[in-house]
């Protein structure tokens, strides 16, 4: 479904994305994975078209979207779904009224075809009576899925989720997870899941792609992933300081030196 070719794209520095190429199939759950700060989000945003390439395409059915603009923009855009990192739900509207948006704005549907559409999509995501409430009185998992339920309002063939777990306890993390794996399973969608969460990577991905560096290091399945013999790939799904991926750890010396203060001593 999604055909991405060399991709670049910098920002008055070395370019986050370094003649990137990936495919994905139609009915996937990719997950990119990555640092942050990597470029995971920069590729979602071309992907639907809010940045163009420096060099490269992203080609969806047959379709550079680097080449569109205006009213065929906004046409491919309805064929896409996106849950973004924090919901980006207007804190002005209500649960009902952020769900049907797209809706209102972009369709010809009456307003009670609305209203209905919009409940039979916070019930897919497994909220009920919330239509009315406000975002400030919703939990953060509660506007995770009233986003996801807003992505899907237009019944979208593909949806790109951003960070999906990010900020939520384990077990709302794990409730977005099943919800991810039901939407592909039920609505049969592309979906693209860019997170550093490995335990939501493992349990969501049909695929997992390693970005490192503006390129894509890796492409496997997750047991693949799990096995790969790359130490970068291996460093990154075990979370450890310390390896090929480069930081700058704190010197030893500072420890040795704190552990023989008290922290009143460190206040004098």
């Amino acid at each position: 479904m999604i055909d991405i070719r060399g991709l670049v794209k910098g920002f008055n520095g070395p370019p986050v994305l370094d003649h990137l190429g990936l495919t994905i199939k139609t009915g996937e759950t990719m997950v990119v994975i990555g640092r942050s700060g990597g470029g995971k989000s920069v590729l979602l945003k071309h992907i639907v078209g809010l940045m163009r390439p420096d060099e490269g395409a992203i080609v969806i059915d047959n379709v550079d979207v680097s080449r569109l603009s205006g009213r065929s923009l906004n046409r491919l855009r309805s064929r896409i779904g996106m849950l973004f990192q924090g919901a980006a739900l207007f804190d002005s509207m209500t649960v009902q009224e952020n769900v049907g948006f797209f809706l209102r704005e972009h369709t010809t549907m009456a307003s009670e075809a609305i209203k209905q559409r919009v409940g039979e999509c916070l019930q897919l995501v497994g909220l009920q009576d919330v239509e009315e409430l406000s975002p400030a009185e919703l939990s953060g998992g509660m506007r995770k899925r009233v986003g996801l339920a807003r992505a899907l309002a237009h019944g979208p063939e593909l949806i790109l989720y951003d960070e999906p777990t990010t900020g939520l306890d384990p077990i709302m993390a794990d409730v977005i997870n099943d919800l991810i794996n039901a939407l592909r399973d039920r609505l049969k969608v592309t979906s693209v899941v860019v997170t550093h969460d490995m335990r939501s990577a493992y349990k969501v991905a049909d695929r997992i792609a390693m970005l490192y560096n503006g390129k894509i290091l890796e492409v496997g399945t997750p047991e693949a992933i799990r096995g790969s013999g790359n130490p970068i790939v291996q460093q990154f799904i075990k979370g450890e300081a310390r390896g090929p991926i480069q930081e700058a750890l704190p010197d030893r010396r500072v420890f040795s030196r704190w552990s023989g203060h008290t922290g009143l001593e460190w206040h004098r």
